[in-house]
C-alpha cells in the first residue's frame, strides 16, 4: 500500500530547547524511514541542520504533505494562519501549556505518529475569520485569526463604545471593554476566559463575547458561520486609538469611526489527529473536567 504522505515538514517553537529536543529526536525518526523532510528556516538555522532542505511556512505549504508543529497552541496557530491557504495536513505535537491543537505527547509520538503516517487518522477542517478594516470605505488592513478577532481600545481597563450588525442587520450597541469574534477553535480560548460558551469544533457557528459589559444585559451571541460581523466603532469617541487583534499575535490598527468586517476566511485548515481522538477527552483532561462516576 502506498504512502499517504511523502514530503514531511517541521515547524517548531523557536528559542525552546524542549521543542528543538524534540524537534531532533523527529527528525532521525523520520530520515530512519526515508521521508523527504524539509525544515521551517528559522528552526534550521537554531538546530544548526543542515541534512534537509529550509524553506519559508509558504514553502511548506507548497511542498509538503504533512506538517508537524512541535510547540504550543500559539505556534500552531501562527502555522495555521499561513497553511490554511494549501491543501497541507497539519498535526501537533504539545511542546506548550494547554495543547488543545497540539495533542501529541513529546515524550512517546513515535506510536501514534506511525499510525498517522500509514494512513489511520483522522481529519478536521478548521475555519479560520478574516478581518478587515475599512476608513470611508477604504480597506486599510486586515488579516486573518484562526481563534478570534479582538476589537479593544490600545489601553488595558479602557471602555469603548461600538455598534454591532449582523448581515448589516443592527444588532445593538455596546459600552466595554471591547468584543471578541470567534470561531469554534477559539471558543476554548480568550472567549472562554471572557464567559463564552464552548462549540464544538464541526459547528459552523461564530460566538461573539463582549468583554467586562457596561450593562448586565450584555450577554455572549451564536450566530451563524456564514454570517457577516461588522463592528462600527463610535466616532464620538475623538481621536482615540483603537486595535483589532488576531489570535493575539497579529495586531492592525483602527480608529473611531472604522468599519470591522469580520467573517469566515475562504480556506480552512486540514488538521489531523490519531484514530480514536476524542474532543471531549482533551476537554475533560484540560478543564480538569469529572472523569465517568461509572
Amino acid at each position: 500500500m502506498s504512502k499517504p504522505f511523502h514530503t514531511i515538514g517541521l515547524i517548531g517553537k523557536p528559542d525552546h530547547d524542549g521543542a528543538n529536543q524534540t524537534l531532533r529526536k523527529l527528525f532521525y525518526w523520520l530520515e530512519q524511514q526515508h521521508y523527504e523532510i524539509l525544515i521551517e528556516e528559522r528552526i534550521a538555522k537554531q538546530l544548526g541542520c543542515n541534512k534537509a532542505e529550509a524553506l519559508t511556512l509558504c514553502e511548506l505549504g507548497e511542498r509538503c504533505d504533512l506538517i508537524i508543529v512541535v510547540g504550543g497552541d500559539g505556534n500552531m496557530l501562527g502555522a495555521a494562519r499561513v497553511l490554511a491557504r494549501f491543501d497541507v495536513a497539519v498535526i501537533g505535537v504539545n511542546r506548550g501549556n494547554l495543547g488543545f491543537l497540539t495533542d501529541i505527547s513529546p515524550d512517546d509520538f513515535e506510536e501514534p505518529l506511525a499510525q498517522v503516517l500509514s494512513g489511520e487518522y483522522e481529519t478536521e477542517l478548521r475555519f479560520l475569520l478574516q478581518a478587515e478594516i475599512y476608513r470611508h470605505g477604504q480597506l486599510t488592513s486586515s488579516n486573518t485569526a484562526m481563534n478570534e478577532a479582538v476589537l479593544h481600545p490600545g489601553r488595558v481597563a479602557n471602555m469603548i463604545e461600538f455598534e454591532v450588525y449582523i448581515d448589516d442587520q443592527f444588532m445593538y450597541s455596546q459600552r466595554a471593554d471591547g468584543m471578541i469574534v470567534s470561531t469554534p477553535t477559539g471558543s476554548t480560548a480568550y472567549a472562554l476566559s471572557a464567559g463564552g460558551a464552548i462549540l464544538t469544533p464541526n459547528l459552523n457557528a461564530v460566538i461573539l463575547v463582549p468583554m467586562f459589559p457596561h450593562s448586565l444585559s450584555g450577554r455572549p451571541i451564536v450566530v451563524d458561520g456564514n454570517s457577516e460581523v461588522k463592528l462600527i466603532a463610535s466616532p464620538d469617541m475623538g481621536s482615540r486609538a483603537l486595535e483589532v487583534s488576531c489570535d493575539g499575535h497579529i495586531t492592525l490598527a483602527a480608529l473611531p469611526g472604522d468599519e470591522i468586517l469580520i467573517r469566515r476566511a475562504q480556506h480552512k485548515l486540514r488538521l489531523i489527529h490519531p484514530k480514536g481522538h476524542s474532543y471531549f477527552e482533551v476537554l475533560r483532561t484540560k478543564l480538569g473536567w469529572g472523569s465517568k462516576l461509572f
